[in-house]
């Protein structure tokens, strides 16, 4: 299962050469017995749109695909063996997979976070924690190879100095204690660690608070090279780039606003101790 910027997500993994060889292995057999695509799904009780992604090699076949299959397909146990081997890329989401192309080029980076903390801030047990919450569940070795995905994208903080990264995170984030008192005790001597580099800034917004420009919903915004600016908004299974130097600036205006009502980074550094020193 491919994951999004933060936490467990949707959509197709991204083809590797196994997907797209198995694929092409049942597309063959499929063809050989004489079946098209809509008479081979009613036969393996899949829809016509999942079977055409694994032929593809957009899709991971299932071990019920893989069993369905062998029995419509002459139980030649080709496909079964031939599963074994399938690989794909895990760990971003086929929404965030542009925004992360972006990302990994950008000079200004600003995350906007109300819902959990970002995904370039998170440590491995706030990650399981999250992940062990997903729903439909995920296997241990599924959390665990999204977990290096995340880690490999967090190296961005250290690898480009000279990139600019501004947090604005909620302060109930903190205090839900999610995973437990020693996982957000953990998690925030991490934040207090990335606190310290130059290029991260990190702030706090206060849980009270009479004005706040961020309530329509979390946030990212970068800038490459080019200084050109785009902008990212993140729902439940899906995601949103954009590119509309409109909306844009308007989402630019917000993320100012609300760095001016969040806490100073040195008052977020304070409160962030005086909330571990209360777990």
């Amino acid at each position: 299962m491919a994951v999004d910027e933060n936490g467990p997500g949707g959509g197709e993994p991204e083809a590797t050469d196994s997907l797209r060889t198995f694929g092409a292995v049942v597309q063959a057999l499929r063809e050989h017995a004489g079946l098209s695509r809509e008479e081979f799904a009613l036969l393996v009780r899949f829809s016509k749109h999942t079977v055409a992604s694994i032929e593809l090699g957009r899709r991971m076949a299932d071990e019920d695909f893989v069993e369905r299959a062998e029995a419509a397909l002459g139980n030649t146990g080709a496909l079964r063996n031939s599963a074994k081997y399938l690989t794909r890329k895990n760990g971003l989401a086929a929404w965030f997979r542009q925004w992360a192309r972006l990302e990994a080029k950008a000079i200004t980076l600003h995350t906007y976070e109300c819902r959990l903390i970002p995904g370039l801030l998170q440590t491995g047990p706030y990650l399981r924690a999250l992940f062990s919450d997903q729903l439909p569940p995920m296997s241990d070795e599924q959390i665990e190879v999204n977990w290096v995905a995340r880690e490999e994208r967090q190296r961005l903080l250290r690898e480009r100095p000279n990139t600019a990264f501004s947090f604005i995170l909620e302060e109930h984030l903190f205090r839900r204690r999610t995973g437990g008192a020693d996982v957000t005790r953990e998690l925030i001597d991490h934040v207090l660690e990335l606190a310290k580099l130059r290029n991260v800034e990190i702030q706090i917004m206060p849980t009270v608070r009479e004005s706040h420009a961020g309530l329509a919903g979390p946030m990212r915004l970068l800038e490459t090279p080019e200084n050109k600016w785009y902008a990212y908004c993140e729902g439940q299974e899906s995601g949103q780039l954009i590119s509309d130097p409109k909306v844009v600036s308007i989402l630019q205006m917000r993320y100012a606003t609300m760095r001016s009502q969040a806490l100073t980074p040195e008052d977020t550094v304070s409160l962030l101790h005086r909330m571990r020193g209360d777990l």
